[in-house]
């Protein structure tokens, strides 16, 4: 069993009140516009970091995370992206690599809108967890967190933080 959080679009800023959120999870991920490196290094500090780079990360972060995290947690595969879309509507190339690597979950971040929904015919867990940052049209910072056990994603939940 593994205790999982999701965030995104980080811009450069860790709001303090999201340590209360990760400090029992296993692991975070993080999918994308992260920001700095900082980001990264901080997240480290409370537990594993599965991070992808997104379309405002600089070179750093480009050579120190991939464009796509490709892995399994428990039983589940997972696939992380930053611009990928959502079922019906994924972005360019996306559902070719989506069929192509069959994940369970897909992860993706850039709309700062939160998300989840299952693809029908693709057999797909989508999340789009929103975003973090102070950076965005977001009104609320959004985190999504789960326990995944076996095959299992189960206990999805939705939290909230209000922007300053």
């Amino acid at each position: 069993m593994k205790v999982i959080a999701v965030i995104s679009d980080t811009h450069h800023t860790l709001d303090e009140r999201l340590y209360k959120h990760l400090k029992d999870c296993d692991e975070i991920w993080h999918a994308g516009d992260v920001g700095s490196i900082d980001i990264i290094d901080e997240l480290k500090k409370i537990t594993k970091v599965r991070a992808v780079f997104g379309n405002i990360d600089n070179h750093i972060l480009r050579s120190s995370l991939n464009e796509i995290e490709l892995f399994k947690c428990e039983q589940v595969r997972v696939m992380i992206t930053h611009i990928g879309g959502y079922p019906g509507r994924y972005a360019k190339g996306i559902k070719d690599r989506l069929i192509q690597y069959e994940p369970n979950l897909f992860i993706c971040g850039h709309s700062h809108i939160l998300k989840v929904m299952y693809d029908k015919k693709l057999k797909i867990m989508h999340m789009n967890p929103g975003a973090v940052g102070d950076y965005g049209i977001h009104k609320v910072k959004t985190i999504l967190k789960f326990i995944i056990e076996g095959k299992e994603i189960k206990d999805l939940k939705v939290i909230e933080i209000p922007r300053k």
